[in-house]
């Protein structure tokens, strides 16, 4: 359980560090457009930190947990757009 909750903190951590580097490359600083910000980081917050789940996950030894726990949320998303089907 501990190992669990260091791979979610390391994760959180290097998924934020990520998204300076990200940011700083791209050019996008305090002065940039709130909306602009916010959309860069989802869509780059996202999905850095399913890829970086995985990696921790697997160099701590839970690769099976991040690998069933990927799955989980991307089924959940499935879920979202099935729901929205059947009720338009």
């Amino acid at each position: 359980m501990i190992i669990i909750l260091i791979v979610f903190a390391v994760t959180g951590s290097a998924t934020m560090y990520a998204r300076k580097g990200v940011f700083h490359l791209l050019g996008i600083t305090a002065d940039t457009s709130l909306w602009v910000r916010i959309t860069l980081y989802i869509l780059i917050i996202f999905p850095a930190y399913q890829i970086l789940f995985l990696v921790v996950g697997t160099l701590f030894g839970q690769f099976k947990f991040a690998w069933n726990f990927e799955k989980k949320v991307f089924g959940r998303f499935r879920f979202i757009k099935r729901k929205k089907r059947i009720a338009g």
